[in-house]
């Protein structure tokens, strides 16, 4: 039987994606007693019907979500039904809303420019670690206010939280419950300084959001924190490498992004659907479900397959063909219904600014070596951790005024 979960697979699980959607497109995997569905109408199915596949996890099938306050307090965006997931993300909508993140752009832009202009004189970089790394570390840090000088903490943090998602397989490890308990402790702190002297960051404004006269608990301000460190470091960082590894490995999508700007827009959609920075998402059934002729029980751990539904050949032509033209681009890499990624907007900005600086000021740009790269940890997410690139230092651009 195939393991889905090895290691082996993290680096190109593409082809094995392509035999299950063929052979097996739902999967029991016994000794774990998990199950898994890999068609695009299926993955969307299990990621839309919250009825049925709740976000909930390992919530007990009938048993309502306000029965269990605990669990509610433990729960954030990502792992509630409604109503609360509503109303929770009614009141961070009112934080985090399109203005804000668009006064984020000349920022960003700063930011991405000065992280480049230390690699000027070299003529190499490491494009994981020097530049889609830092980039978005920086831009949560500062959404939120948090000093710079914790920024390495942020990025601990978030690598162990992603890769604990390996427990789910049996796997335990102490640094993920560690980071959890640290992160959660030091939130504690800010947010706490936050209430006796609000500050114009994001955390300030989550504690004063309020729509009809109810406001965000510790928790849930807590539970968003996490989330926006996670969520968006390890997905735009990965984004941002995928989408320049790509480009790199098709040298005639990277010229007609070079002699056409205006498709950068469908690079990163492209870049989403072939190389998905995160590849699977968990719920939980509720009752018996039937799915592709399978049947479900309740009570169920469920993976939906995002990486592998973005390469359907049901709903995508030539899936595995990489295409910065490719009209339309039904992608679900952000997630789909009510659960559609909060910082999808945050993190296409942040892509469009990284990918147009660095093609703009790295000239003759090409991967140091051809050898394999060392995927990102946990299987959840795609991505490499280090990606060394050259380029031209007699012609990198200067920065733009």
């Amino acid at each position: 039987m195939i393991n889905l979960f090895s290691p082996e697979l993290n680096r190109n699980p593409y082809p094995m994606y392509q035999t299950m959607r063929q052979s097996q497109p739902v999967m029991h995997i016994e000794s774990l007693d998990i199950w898994s569905v890999f068609r695009y109408a299926d993955v969307k199915t299990v990621l839309s019907d919250h009825a049925r596949f709740s976000s909930q996890y390992g919530r007990p099938p009938g048993v309502d979500e306000s029965a269990s306050e605990q669990a509610r307090r433990r729960s954030t965006l990502i792992t509630t039904d409604p109503p609360h997931h509503t109303d929770l993300r009614s009141l961070v909508n009112r934080a985090f809303t399109p203005r804000a993140v668009d006064a984020l752009e000349p920022r960003i832009e700063e930011i991405a420019n000065e992280l480049l202009d230390k690699h000027a004189a070299s003529g190499q970089i490491d494009f994981v670690k020097d530049f889609s790394y830092p980039l978005p570390v920086i831009v949560i840090s500062e959404l939120l206010g948090i000093p710079s000088e914790d920024r390495d903490r942020f990025k601990h943090w978030s690598d162990e939280i992603v890769a604990s998602a390996d427990q789910v397989l049996g796997n335990t490890d102490a640094k993920s419950d560690s980071a959890h308990q640290e992160m959660g402790a030091y939130f504690h702190e800010i947010i706490q300084e936050r209430r006796k002297s609000p500050q114009s960051d994001l955390i300030s404004a989550l504690i004063e959001a309020e729509v009809d006269s109810e406001r965000l608990t510790e928790e849930d301000i807590l539970s968003f924190c996490w989330l926006l460190l996670v969520a968006g470091n390890e997905t735009t960082t990965n984004l941002i490498g995928n989408a320049m590894l790509t480009l790199l490995e098709q040298p005639q999508q990277l010229a007609l992004l070079r002699q056409n700007p205006a498709l950068l827009s469908g690079a990163i959609e492209e870049s989403l659907r072939y190389r998905s920075p995160v590849q699977a998402m968990f719920r939980m059934t509720t009752e018996d479900v039937e799915i592709a002729g399978h049947t479900i029980p309740a009570g169920k751990r469920v993976v939906a397959w995002i990486g592998s539904a973005n390469r359907d050949e049901e709903k995508f032509a030539e899936p595995d063909q990489f295409d910065i033209t490719r009209n339309p681009n039904p992608h679900i890499a952000f997630g789909h219904g009510i659960h559609f990624c909060l910082g999808a907007p945050l993190a296409r900005l942040e892509a469009r600014i990284a990918l147009s600086t660095a093609l703009e000021r790295l000239q003759d740009v090409s991967r140091v070596a051809d050898g394999p790269l060392e995927p990102a940890r946990g299987f959840i997410v795609h991505g490499v951790t280090s990606l060394p690139l050259k380029f031209s230092a007699k012609s990198f651009s200067t920065r733009r005024s």
